[in-house]
């Protein structure tokens, strides 16, 4: 490879290049000129650094309109992948800003490199089209997640859960390597398109569907679909709550968009049918049953949780159901559709736990019952909390409603004489019965008196600033979609 391919190569990967000098600053930062300063003045400084190198490298990405595909696949960049990435460095600046109030560790300068971390790993496995780099990517924005997870050495709770993510990671990384073992030792290939001209019309062998089971069991681990899911509570409970909340969003959105590449494109012949008594084998009976499940398991299992960041959890595990509709439509506007869900869970996701953040500080737990009276304790505060619990549940005319309204029309067209209705009537029931555990969290806010003693909640200003921002986005994108659905 001549100079002016290395150039190119680096310009084509500039937000990803962009994004790992920041990384390197920020800690280099924190290591020498900020190493006396409080932990409070060294997460905001650092902070201001990592929120600025993520604002470049979105400007960077959005202005490109660039069709390219580097060293057959190894980089593909396009107007939406940019654009995924966009959105990728905009959860990770909310997360950033509602870290800066957590008090969980004195090892700021890593903790934010971690986080940027991730977010390279991300960017470069939605930019993935090729096997290998796919799970290259993949484990790097593991690895980071895995350390942010036991990233509170003074909680026991976050040790055992980062080895708990760590082991079933583990897991799961084998049996994504082995399924893609199978895919190159069938095709030849690593590059997803040619993995798909190879496969068409020879139906779906024994090889290849084993191939096919291991792709999705290693990515259902990855996204917290039943029966993977044992991770994510326990990860989601004993994390940092920022770190939580960057798992429960940023991942999701790569995960996702990876996993609906790689069964449209590189399964793409052996969908078979999950219609009603019309079962075909393939991957869509596969996604389906796994969809389902999700979908029960998670909302039912969230009902009797008392802890909010585990209720959040299983309230992932469902939503990672309904997301996995948008994969079953396999269609443009379902695709879309996903993407739109995706990022609008990860917006709310983030403002969720960010409320969750300050209400643990403020009283050292996030049991449910320490939301009690807080709509008189920091009425800004419940406020952002209702825009978001009601936007997961599907209540109008937030962006959750107008993500699952998008989700489900698409499914439901799917087939002849609507053959996923099933799954969509599955779907609006549980989402129905989600409203219970969602309402809760809400009753507590707005209509149970604080406990005795129970002082004022003083938010910190740059926190507010996040949520409120999240809060109205939220808001914004259900009332008006198009800003969004435009680009995707």
């Amino acid at each position: 490879m001549n100079p002016v391919d290395y150039l190119q190569m680096l310009r084509l990967a500039a937000p990803e290049a962009i994004v790992t000098v920041t990384m390197l600053v920020v800690l280099g930062a924190d290591l020498t000129v900020l190493r006396s300063r409080s932990i409070a003045a060294r997460f905001h400084f650092g902070a201001l650094l990592s929120v600025i190198g993520c604002a470049l490298a979105a400007v960077f990405a959005f202005g490109r309109q660039e069709h390219f595909d580097l060293l057959n696949g190894i980089l593909v960049v396009d107007p939406q992948t940019d654009f995924i990435k966009v959105a990728i460095l905009a959860l990770t600046i909310f997360t950033i800003l509602i870290s800066t109030s957590g008090k969980f560790t004195s090892h700021v300068g890593e903790y934010l490199s971690l986080i940027l971390l991730g977010t390279i790993g991300l960017m470069f496995l939605v930019s993935a089209g090729d096997l290998l780099m796919i799970f290259i990517s993949l484990e790097l924005a593991s690895l980071a997640l895995y350390i942010l997870t036991a990233f509170n050495k003074r909680n026991e709770k976050s040790g055992e859960a980062g080895l708990k993510y760590f082991l079933f990671g583990g897991m799961s990384a084998a049996f994504l390597l082995f399924g893609f073992s199978l895919l190159y030792g069938i095709s030849g290939s690593t590059n997803l398109q040619e993995i798909a001209n190879h496969l068409s019309g020879k139906g779906l062998d024994p090889l290849l569907l084993v191939a096919l089971v291991m792709t999705v069991i290693g990515f259902g681990f990855k996204v917290a679909a039943v029966p993977f899911h044992l991770w994510a509570p326990d990860a989601y409970e004993g994390a940092p709550t920022p770190s939580a909340a960057f798992i429960g969003a940023g991942s999701k959105v790569a995960s996702f968009y990876i996993l609906a590449r790689i069964l449209t494109i590189g399964f793409a012949g052996d969908e078979g049918s999950a219609v009603w008594h019309g079962y075909v084998a393939g991957w869509t009976p596969v996604i389906a049953v796994v969809g389902a499940l999700s979908m029960v398991l998670g909302n039912l299992t969230a009902i009797v949780q008392s802890s909010v960041k585990r209720l959040l959890a299983y309230s992932a595990i469902a939503h990672a159901g309904y997301m996995l509709l948008g994969v079953l439509s396999n269609t443009l506007p379902g695709r879309g559709a996903l993407m739109f869900y995706v990022i609008t869970y990860g917006v709310t996701t983030i403002g969720a736990f960010g409320v969750v953040t300050v209400v643990e500080e403020a009283t050292g737990s996030d049991s449910i019952r320490n939301f009690a009276g807080l709509s008189r304790r920091a009425p800004a505060l419940s406020l952002c909390l209702l825009v978001f619990m009601l936007s997961l549940g599907g209540i109008p005319p937030l962006a959750g409603f107008i993500g699952k309204f998008f989700l489900f029309t698409t499914t439901a067209a799917v087939g002849q004489s609507m053959g996923l209705l099933w799954l969509v009537i599955l779907a609006i029931a549980m989402s129905a019965v989600s409203f219970y555990y969602y309402l809760r969290v809400l009753k507590e806010a707005y209509v149970q008196d604080a406990a005795n003693g129970a002082v004022a909640i003083k938010v910190p200003p740059v926190t507010m600033l996040a949520l409120g921002s999240l809060a109205a986005l939220v808001v914004v994108l259900g009332c008006v979609p198009g800003l969004l659905t435009r680009f995707l």
